[in-house]
């Protein structure tokens, strides 16, 4: 019997390597998956801005890599006792202007670096909802509890995402042609839009995401948000709040990521790191023991017949643990 549907999702023709960098920008979903890359010891930049929900501030902060923009005091406004920008996540906002300045610029200028010769950028878009500053029309990327009636929002149209997109891809391929771009939809659901309008919401991402990958040879769509939805498809896969995909389903959405986005070959040495970074979670209770110095010299041999075998591999720190 069979009690799901099949999603078949066509793996790419040329798919993710080891040696290849990555970098993915988005929705809070994007921290799973570079968190899963990550663990396997990809070459990973991961939301440079901090997380990013709508379309117009994805665009926007990849327009600040390409042109390598640096920041300056009045990018900047103080509110409830913090510096902080209206196109980056809370995770940047300080008491001390110098240090957020220092902190965004830092960010910049590594991203820069990064996204002229990436491989891949994977970008998760959550919602097509924005919000403007009502006094200047500026968009923002996040509203560090501002007063509500500080700003309008918007459901943004298919030809408002599109547009901005387009620009900004035809910037980036300009600086990086050989770059690709896999886009995905959050599954997370933005409840407070209500459940009507979260599924328009992300019904005009996915008609926009989709006519860019027709406009671009190199841009592609990851089903992330129909596996969660239409497969799973069941609250059981959800966390209490009945938003957010629970650890199941991640788990089962970077299974079928995996499946199809990375070669085969590199699927193999994935299993072989894997091992490592989980024995490097580890927390041993008897480190004097001799079958735990046992353990870590073994490990050890293991990283090192890894990096010899591949050298591309960075598991430095990893042979710094187990050294001891």
């Amino acid at each position: 019997m069979q009690f799901t549907l099949n999603l078949e999702i066509p793996p790419l023709q040329d798919s993710i390597k080891y040696t290849d960098k990555i970098m993915l920008i988005g929705s809070c979903f994007t921290e799973h998956i570079s968190g899963r890359l990550e663990q396997h010891k990809f070459r990973v930049m991961s939301n440079p801005h901090g997380i990013l929900f709508n379309p117009l501030s994805v665009a926007a902060s990849l327009d600040t890599y390409i042109s390598a923009k640096n920041y300056n005091e009045s990018d900047l406004f103080y509110l409830n006792e913090l510096w902080n920008s209206w196109e980056h996540h809370t995770r940047f906002s300080g008491t001390d202007i110098n240090s957020v300045l220092s902190q965004i610029n830092q960010s910049q200028n590594e991203s820069a670096s990064f996204i002229k010769d990436a491989d891949w950028l994977i970008i998760t878009l959550g919602s097509s909802f924005q919000y403007f500053l009502k006094d200047s029309s500026k968009h923002v990327a996040n509203n560090h509890r501002a007063p509500a009636q500080w700003f309008e929002k918007k459901m943004l149209g298919i030809d408002e995402i599109t547009t901005g997109f387009k620009a900004t891809l035809n910037r980036l391929f300009t600086l990086n042609p050989s770059i690709k771009i896999i886009f995905t939809i959050s599954p997370v659901r933005h409840i407070r839009d209500g459940v009507v309008d979260n599924n328009r919401s992300k019904a005009r991402l996915i008609e926009s995401v989709h006519e860019l990958c027709s406009n671009f040879n190199n841009v592609f769509y990851f089903p992330a948000y129909e596996l969660v939805i239409d497969i799973l498809r069941d609250y059981r896969f959800y966390d209490i709040d009945f938003v957010h995909p629970n650890y199941m389903a991640t788990s089962y959405v970077w299974e079928q990521f995996v499946g199809a986005l990375i070669t085969p070959a590199d699927q193999e040495i994935m299993k072989q790191v894997l091992e490592i970074t989980t024995s490097r979670a580890h927390r041993p209770r008897f480190p004097e023991t001799m079958a735990h110095k046992k353990f870590m010299a073994n490990n050890l041999n293991k990283i090192k017949e890894l990096m010899t075998k591949y050298p591309f591999l960075d598991l430095a720190s990893e042979a710094d643990y187990f050294a001891g």
